[in-house]
Protein backbone atom coordinates (compact mmCIF):
# COMPACT_ATOMS: atom_id res chain seq x y z
CA UNK A 1 0.00 0.00 0.00
CA UNK A 2 1.68 3.34 -1.33
CA UNK A 3 0.16 5.48 2.02
CA UNK A 4 1.87 2.89 4.34
CA UNK A 5 4.73 3.23 2.44
CA UNK A 6 5.27 6.64 2.33
CA UNK A 7 4.19 7.79 5.83
CA UNK A 8 6.59 5.21 7.33
CA UNK A 9 9.49 5.11 4.75
CA UNK A 10 12.60 3.19 4.63
CA UNK A 11 15.96 4.42 5.59
CA UNK A 12 16.94 3.78 1.77
CA UNK A 13 15.48 1.09 -0.90
CA UNK A 14 16.59 -0.32 -4.38
CA UNK A 15 15.56 -2.80 -6.96
CA UNK A 16 16.94 -5.76 -7.37
CA UNK A 17 15.98 -8.32 -9.84
CA UNK A 18 12.19 -8.92 -8.93
CA UNK A 19 12.52 -7.18 -5.29
CA UNK A 20 12.34 -3.76 -3.59
CA UNK A 21 14.79 -4.32 -1.14
CA UNK A 22 14.74 -1.96 2.22
CA UNK A 23 17.07 -0.56 4.86
CA UNK A 24 15.53 -0.06 7.95
CA UNK A 25 18.49 0.80 10.21
CA UNK A 26 16.72 -1.24 13.18
CA UNK A 27 13.39 0.50 12.72
CA UNK A 28 11.60 -2.68 12.92
CA UNK A 29 10.01 -5.18 9.84
CA UNK A 30 7.69 -2.91 8.19
CA UNK A 31 10.99 -0.74 6.85
CA UNK A 32 13.38 -3.97 6.34
CA UNK A 33 10.99 -6.45 4.94
CA UNK A 34 11.66 -6.89 0.96
CA UNK A 35 8.58 -6.84 -1.27
CA UNK A 36 7.94 -8.83 -4.64
CA UNK A 37 7.30 -6.39 -7.61
CA UNK A 38 6.76 -9.03 -10.21
CA UNK A 39 6.39 -13.03 -10.40
CA UNK A 40 9.60 -14.43 -8.37
CA UNK A 41 11.18 -18.01 -9.08
CA UNK A 42 12.52 -20.17 -5.92
CA UNK A 43 16.12 -18.82 -7.52
CA UNK A 44 15.11 -15.31 -6.73
CA UNK A 45 14.76 -15.82 -3.04
CA UNK A 46 18.66 -16.33 -2.52
CA UNK A 47 19.42 -12.89 -4.38
CA UNK A 48 16.96 -10.86 -2.25
CA UNK A 49 18.61 -13.16 0.96
CA UNK A 50 22.21 -12.19 -0.47
CA UNK A 51 21.08 -8.61 -0.01
CA UNK A 52 19.17 -8.43 2.85
CA UNK A 53 22.15 -10.29 4.73
CA UNK A 54 24.96 -7.42 3.33
CA UNK A 55 22.85 -4.82 5.17
CA UNK A 56 23.22 -6.83 7.72
CA UNK A 57 19.57 -7.53 8.28
CA UNK A 58 17.89 -10.68 8.89
CA UNK A 59 16.17 -11.67 5.74
CA UNK A 60 12.53 -10.98 5.67
CA UNK A 61 9.37 -10.68 3.59
CA UNK A 62 6.08 -8.59 3.18
CA UNK A 63 3.00 -10.81 2.05
CA UNK A 64 0.19 -9.28 1.04
CA UNK A 65 -3.28 -11.40 -0.19
CA UNK A 66 -2.22 -11.46 -3.74
CA UNK A 67 0.96 -12.84 -2.96
CA UNK A 68 0.35 -16.49 -2.13
CA UNK A 69 3.18 -18.12 -5.28
CA UNK A 70 5.70 -15.98 -2.77
CA UNK A 71 4.11 -16.91 0.87
CA UNK A 72 4.76 -20.90 -0.52
CA UNK A 73 8.15 -20.07 -1.84
CA UNK A 74 9.22 -19.06 1.46
CA UNK A 75 7.22 -21.86 4.12
CA UNK A 76 8.91 -24.06 1.56
CA UNK A 77 12.38 -22.90 2.80
CA UNK A 78 10.91 -22.86 6.36
CA UNK A 79 10.47 -19.39 6.87
CA UNK A 80 8.32 -18.42 9.74
CA UNK A 81 4.74 -16.30 9.54
CA UNK A 82 5.30 -13.09 11.70
CA UNK A 83 2.55 -10.73 12.63
CA UNK A 84 -0.62 -11.34 10.66
CA UNK A 85 -1.73 -7.94 10.18
CA UNK A 86 -5.06 -5.84 9.06
CA UNK A 87 -5.63 -2.97 7.34
CA UNK A 88 -8.30 -0.54 8.78
CA UNK A 89 -9.13 2.72 7.27
CA UNK A 90 -12.75 4.75 8.00
CA UNK A 91 -14.06 8.21 6.13
CA UNK A 92 -13.28 11.51 7.54
CA UNK A 93 -16.80 12.21 7.75
CA UNK A 94 -17.47 9.14 9.95
CA UNK A 95 -14.85 9.84 12.59
CA UNK A 96 -15.07 14.03 12.49
CA UNK A 97 -18.72 13.39 13.69
CA UNK A 98 -17.37 12.94 17.86
CA UNK A 99 -15.84 15.77 19.69
CA UNK A 100 -12.60 15.73 21.22
CA UNK A 101 -13.27 16.65 24.80
CA UNK A 102 -11.42 20.13 25.70
CA UNK A 103 -7.54 20.10 26.46
CA UNK A 104 -7.41 16.32 25.55
CA UNK A 105 -5.40 16.30 22.18
CA UNK A 106 -3.03 18.66 20.75
CA UNK A 107 -1.19 18.06 17.40
CA UNK A 108 2.21 19.09 17.84
CA UNK A 109 5.38 19.19 15.65
CA UNK A 110 7.60 17.97 16.14
CA UNK A 111 7.16 15.79 19.19
CA UNK A 112 7.84 17.23 22.75
CA UNK A 113 10.14 14.92 25.00
CA UNK A 114 7.07 13.68 27.37
CA UNK A 115 5.96 12.33 23.99
CA UNK A 116 9.09 10.78 22.90
CA UNK A 117 9.42 9.12 26.80
CA UNK A 118 6.11 7.65 26.01
CA UNK A 119 6.70 5.84 23.00
CA UNK A 120 10.19 4.96 24.72
CA UNK A 121 8.63 2.89 27.26
CA UNK A 122 6.51 1.12 24.84
CA UNK A 123 9.60 0.01 22.81
CA UNK A 124 9.51 2.79 20.11
CA UNK A 125 13.04 4.33 19.99
CA UNK A 126 15.54 6.48 18.12
CA UNK A 127 15.50 4.02 15.46
CA UNK A 128 11.61 4.63 15.21
CA UNK A 129 11.20 8.15 15.74
CA UNK A 130 13.93 8.49 13.15
CA UNK A 131 11.33 7.41 10.50
CA UNK A 132 8.95 9.98 11.45
CA UNK A 133 11.37 12.38 10.30
CA UNK A 134 11.83 10.78 7.36
CA UNK A 135 8.11 11.02 6.39
CA UNK A 136 8.36 13.53 3.96
CA UNK A 137 4.83 15.50 3.20
CA UNK A 138 1.77 16.64 6.13
CA UNK A 139 2.78 14.87 9.11
CA UNK A 140 2.03 15.72 12.72
CA UNK A 141 2.56 13.98 16.24
CA UNK A 142 -0.29 14.13 18.90
CA UNK A 143 -0.34 14.60 22.52
CA UNK A 144 -2.87 12.97 24.64
CA UNK A 145 -3.81 13.94 27.45
CA UNK A 146 -6.20 12.44 30.68
CA UNK A 147 -6.27 13.12 34.71
CA UNK A 148 -4.44 15.81 34.18
CA UNK A 149 -1.31 14.24 33.06
CA UNK A 150 0.29 13.73 29.75
CA UNK A 151 -0.91 9.68 28.94
CA UNK A 152 -0.49 9.21 25.60
CA UNK A 153 1.00 9.88 22.11
CA UNK A 154 0.72 9.03 18.22
CA UNK A 155 2.05 10.21 15.08
CA UNK A 156 -0.38 10.75 11.94
CA UNK A 157 1.08 11.47 8.10
CA UNK A 158 -0.55 12.28 5.00
CA UNK A 159 -0.66 10.46 1.72
CA UNK A 160 -2.30 12.25 -0.80
CA UNK A 161 -6.21 11.24 0.37
CA UNK A 162 -4.89 9.24 3.17
CA UNK A 163 -3.91 10.13 6.91
CA UNK A 164 -1.77 7.02 8.42
CA UNK A 165 -1.87 6.43 11.82
CA UNK A 166 0.81 5.05 13.78
CA UNK A 167 2.44 4.00 16.98
CA UNK A 168 -0.29 5.15 18.75
CA UNK A 169 0.53 4.56 22.22
CA UNK A 170 -1.37 5.13 25.53
CA UNK A 171 0.26 4.98 28.73
CA UNK A 172 -0.72 1.73 30.41
CA UNK A 173 -1.96 3.49 33.76
CA UNK A 174 -4.30 5.56 31.67
CA UNK A 175 -5.68 3.20 29.46
CA UNK A 176 -9.53 1.84 29.57
CA UNK A 177 -10.77 5.41 29.66
CA UNK A 178 -11.69 6.13 26.43
CA UNK A 179 -8.32 8.29 25.45
CA UNK A 180 -7.04 6.28 22.99
CA UNK A 181 -11.03 6.81 21.38
CA UNK A 182 -10.09 10.78 21.43
CA UNK A 183 -7.02 9.97 19.93
CA UNK A 184 -8.28 8.41 16.63
CA UNK A 185 -10.93 11.44 16.83
CA UNK A 186 -8.20 13.95 17.10
CA UNK A 187 -5.95 12.24 14.46
CA UNK A 188 -9.40 12.34 11.93
CA UNK A 189 -9.96 16.32 12.96
CA UNK A 190 -6.24 16.88 12.01
CA UNK A 191 -6.24 15.21 8.44
CA UNK A 192 -9.25 17.00 8.07
CA UNK A 193 -7.71 20.12 8.25
CA UNK A 194 -4.60 19.11 5.91
CA UNK A 195 -6.81 17.77 2.86
CA UNK A 196 -7.48 14.04 3.68
CA UNK A 197 -10.82 12.39 3.25
CA UNK A 198 -9.78 8.72 4.98
CA UNK A 199 -7.57 7.63 8.35
CA UNK A 200 -5.98 4.10 8.00
CA UNK A 201 -4.22 2.43 10.42
CA UNK A 202 -2.43 -1.11 10.44
CA UNK A 203 -3.25 -2.97 13.40
CA UNK A 204 -1.68 -6.81 14.64
CA UNK A 205 -4.75 -9.54 14.13
CA UNK A 206 -3.39 -10.68 17.67
CA UNK A 207 -4.37 -7.23 19.16
CA UNK A 208 -8.08 -7.72 20.24
CA UNK A 209 -8.22 -4.60 22.34
CA UNK A 210 -6.97 -2.42 19.71
CA UNK A 211 -9.18 -4.05 16.97
CA UNK A 212 -12.24 -3.88 19.10
CA UNK A 213 -11.32 -0.11 19.20
CA UNK A 214 -11.20 0.60 16.10
CA UNK A 215 -14.53 -1.14 15.11
CA UNK A 216 -16.09 0.31 17.06
CA UNK A 217 -15.09 3.23 15.68
CA UNK A 218 -16.93 1.86 12.33
CA UNK A 219 -12.97 1.43 10.39
CA UNK A 220 -13.23 -1.51 7.95
CA UNK A 221 -10.80 -3.97 6.54
CA UNK A 222 -8.84 -2.94 3.33
CA UNK A 223 -5.96 -5.04 3.08
CA UNK A 224 -3.69 -7.41 4.87
CA UNK A 225 -0.37 -8.76 5.19
CA UNK A 226 1.74 -10.88 6.78
CA UNK A 227 5.75 -11.41 7.30
CA UNK A 228 7.95 -14.29 6.15
CA UNK A 229 11.06 -14.30 8.20
CA UNK A 230 14.15 -16.45 8.03
CA UNK A 231 14.26 -18.79 10.68
CA UNK A 232 17.84 -20.37 10.46
CA UNK A 233 19.34 -17.04 11.64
Amino acid sequence: MKALLETWPPASSQIVGPWLINTGEGGGQRVSAARALQRTKDEDVAVAEDEMRGLNQTPTFQIWSDDAEIDSLLAARRYRISDPTILLSASIDQLCSDKVPPVTAFPIWPPLQIMSDIWAAAGIGPERLAIMERAVGRKTAILGRINNRPAATMFVARSEEIAMVHALEVVYDHRRQGLARHMMVAAAHWAAENGARHVALAVTKVNAPALSLYRSLGMRPMGEYHYRVASNL
